[in-house]
């Protein structure tokens, strides 16, 4: 089917914070394509009067999920949603994580603990995170000493209904940040270096974490370990049209899979080469 006209879809707090709007919009544009740029949740938009809708920066979506995925399945039966809904809603919850480790994927040790059940904690510093969150909400890094206020942090995500992920703190984040690895129609395009100063023992409130991006060249084994995760996530969905893998460093220097972003990542066309607007806009009306 040819597409002519195509919902960018992100939300009214994220509004001009998109760093990849303006130059995948302009690609886009250059491909003929009608381009409407649209907030997720306003009930005057026809969905169906697209021929595709794609998930962009609805940033919000964590804190409205039931909300948001009713609407993901009512956008779903009425045009085609990229990501498609069984990706997204699979992404949606990082207890993926465990399916990604059962094949083989290299993960950040991770132990996750269901509402009604006690924490264990790490030795060291250790960072704890909901199932379910995007831009580092909810997250919060914790010392040796702070087991009880960790707990408390544990104890209000399961009052909350969530998942909890607990993970060791990987030595390697303050100084080297993670490597976003960006594939668009499943092959691989393009990397970027983020730093993220995560809190301890204090939760990031914002729409998303302040960031600090730049471009980075993989590495062949940075490469390799994203896509398997990439693989796994194509054997149980097909190709997408994008994905995002975050890779960290372990203290052996190997890489590990941290998150699969395939609901609304940052891509990072800021930092990638100049082909990689025009790349995603292929993807997305290919």
């Amino acid at each position: 089917m040819r597409i002519s006209t195509l919902a960018w879809v992100t939300t009214a707090p994220a509004r001009g914070l998109d760093e990849d709007e303006d130059l995948a919009l302009a690609a886009l544009r250059r491909t003929g394509v009608t381009v409407d740029v649209v907030d997720w949740d306003d009930p005057d938009v026809d969905w169906s009067a697209h021929d595709r809708v794609v998930l962009r920066s609805t940033w919000d979506y964590d804190d409205r999920l039931d909300e948001f995925v009713a609407w993901l399945r009512r956008v779903a039966q009425q045009t085609e949603l990229v990501n498609p809904l069984p990706a997204v809603l699979w992404s949606t919850d990082k207890q993926y994580l465990r399916e990604l480790a059962d094949a083989g994927v290299p993960i950040t040790p991770t132990t996750f603990v269901r509402p009604g059940e006690t924490p264990a904690f790490p030795d060291g510093r250790f960072v704890v995170k909901p199932a379910v969150g995007a831009g580092s909400r909810g997250a919060a890094s914790y010392g040796p000493t702070q087991h009880g206020v960790a707990a408390d942090h544990v104890r209000a995500l399961h009052d909350a209904g969530q998942v909890v992920l607990v993970q060791p703190f990987v030595h390697s984040v303050p100084v080297e940040g993670e490597w976003p690895l960006v594939f668009l129609g499943g092959a691989y395009s393009h990397a970027a270096s983020k730093r993220v100063a995560l809190p301890e023992a204090a939760l990031i409130e914002d729409l998303f974490a302040a960031e600090v991006n730049a471009p980075h060249v993989a590495t062949a084994e940075q490469v390799e370990v994203a896509r398997a995760a990439v693989a796994v996530v194509t054997a149980r969905f097909g190709p997408l049209p994008y994905a995002r893998v975050d890779l960290v460093r372990a203290d052996d220097g190997s890489s590990l899979v941290l998150e699969v972003e395939l609901v609304e990542p940052s891509l990072f066309l800021p930092q990638a080469d100049p082909g990689a607007a025009d790349r995603l806009a292929a993807a997305l009306i290919g």
